[in-house]
């Protein structure tokens, strides 16, 4: 285990939402599991005014984020952790002075010796990146002279190829990209970090991992939920954007990519960024139309109760055309992939919520024991991401009795047998790296642009192409029926269930 050093967390934008959801959780966690350096703080800044006092009732004392763990807990144990935590008011906007902020945090380093490394975390617009790290620079507190200095950025880094390019050089004048930290926290789970082991620790997978063995692959990842209360940001995002640039081309590059020369992150990181780039970018529409398809949720029943369309929801244009189901076929330039056909979905309001990644492998050239049913009795290696993470292999068996007929039997391990096991929550596991200098599971910059430069043809195509069609599918159901003829020679979608090993094949439409 790593030391983490002495050291202060900035949040910037700490009056939002995901402060008190996600990261004072996460690093209450982080300090109940001793992993906090003996000398932290925590300082909250946005244009909200606070006191220390009401800044730590918001986050901790009166938060529901918290209460089930602190009703558990010793009241001096939660003290002691409340007792990190400090709020300093910005002022009316990000753009001012942080002459301020930099007093204060001056104050709080002298006081509790954090040895002048600092994380700022930017809970905030993207549009605000570049300002804060001017004011910071302009303060003197981007310079490493004494002190390691880093900073957080949240996705959606972008919102296509030219303003992530933007971005990352607004970041780089203030900042070298070494500082620089792009969190996704689908990269903080531990099933999708288990991609790499899965792959490169077994010689019963890797030597397999190729266009010889391979048939095809698909990913899945769904949700039950509609849009709920972000329809104004979903409406100009669409999944392509919101779940497929970012997380799913994430999981595509861990499955990509060639073995790396060892477990660094500069050489995780590389390898990540030459898949991208061997992603085949399809640039005539014509390539694009055979081989994307979007779709929408219309309002249904589900359980008896009716649900939403999409272009019912607040906020959404009632005619929009934004997808909430996207689905891509493609292919990758490579040796190692060569013919091997990717295909990729993401959508909401469907039967279950589940992320997970299928390889097919090819069946046998010589069929000795044909099956009746040959193409869904191929070999799979189902990796699930969320819920109920494991993996399971599916392979043939004999039926007993007479003659030969072959079944698909099960093998599977699941994360939750290891009862000895701590798992982290993503967020938890993503800001221990950042304050331990460990980059592995952050984008780097032309990481971003590779995956920006793949997608923006396809959105370019789906705004002002007329042939483009986005497909009604009734909420609760799986996507577009056609969408099955996406994928070659009839195989069509596995369509999970809540266990990994359940494939219902059925919807919960009423």
């Amino acid at each position: 285990m790593k030391k983490t050093k002495n050291q202060m967390l900035v949040i910037f934008g700490a009056s939002g939402d995901l402060t008190a959801r996600k990261l004072i959780p996460a690093l209450y966690n982080l300090y109940k599991g001793q992993h906090l350096p003996e000398k932290f703080v925590v300082l909250g800044t946005s244009r909200s005014f606070m006191t220390d006092a009401e800044f730590r009732e918001k986050v901790v004392s009166e938060s529901d984020f918290l209460k089930s763990k602190l009703d558990k807990e010793d009241k001096d144990f939660i003290q002691q952790f409340t007792n990190q935590l400090f709020y300093q008011d910005l002022g009316d906007n990000y753009t001012d002075s942080y002459a301020n902020l930099a007093k204060r945090i001056k104050e709080l380093n002298e006081e509790h010796g954090t040895e002048e490394n600092y994380i700022f975390y930017l809970s905030t617009p993207p549009s605000l990146y570049e300002s804060i790290a001017k004011n910071l620079c302009d303060q003197e507190l981007t310079k490493e002279d004494t002190g390691w200095k880093r900073i957080i950025v949240e996705k959606p880094f972008g919102y296509d190829l030219a303003s992530a390019k933007e971005l990352n050089d607004g970041l780089h004048h203030y900042f070298e990209e070494k500082q620089v930290y792009r969190i996704d926290h689908y990269l903080g789970k531990e099933t999708v970090q288990n991609l790499l082991v899965t792959r490169f620790s077994n010689s019963i997978f890797e030597p397999l991992w190729n266009r010889n063995y391979i048939h095809h692959v698909e990913i899945t990842n769904a949700e039950t939920v509609g849009v709920e209360k972000r329809g104004g940001y979903y409406d100009k995002s669409g999944a392509l954007r919101d779940m497929f640039q970012s997380h799913l081309l994430q999981i595509i590059s861990l499955l990509v990519m060639e073995p790396p020369i060892n477990s660094s992150a500069e050489e995780i990181r590389d390898e990540k960024v030459k898949a991208l780039k061997s992603l085949r970018v399809m640039k005539d529409e014509k390539d694009i139309l055979e081989n994307t398809l979007r779709g929408q949720y219309v309002a249904s029943q589900i359980n008896g109760e009716k649900v939403k369309g999409y272009r019912e929801e607040e906020g959404v244009d009632p005619d929009s055309t934004t997808e909430t189901y996207a689905a891509v076929k493609f292919f990758v330039d490579n040796w190692r992939w060569k013919g091997v056909p990717f295909y990729v979905r993401t959508a909401k309001r469907m039967p279950t919520k589940v992320t997970e990644a299928v390889i097919h492998f090819k069946t046998p050239h010589h069929q000795v024991f044909p099956s009746q049913d040959t193409y869904r009795q191929d070999n799979k290696l189902i990796i699930r991401i969320q819920p109920d993470e494991g993996i399971l292999i599916k392979f043939g068996v004999k039926v007993p009795g007479l003659g030969f007929h072959v079944e698909q039997a099960n093998m599977d391990f699941y994360y939750s047998d290891l009862d000895s096991a701590q798992v982290m929550d993503a967020y938890e596991r993503l800001l221990l790296d950042a304050m331990q200098g460990d980059s592995t599971l952050y984008a780097r910059a032309d990481e971003v642009e590779a995956a920006w430069n793949f997608v923006d043809p396809i959105l370019k195509c789906w705004k002002e192409s007329d042939a483009v069609t986005t497909f009604g599918y009734a909420a609760g159901t799986w996507g577009p029926k056609n969408s099955d003829e996406l994928i070659a020679e009839k195989f069509g979608w596995r369509n999970p269930g809540d266990l990994l090993t359940d494939e219902s094949g059925f919807c919960i439409l009423s």
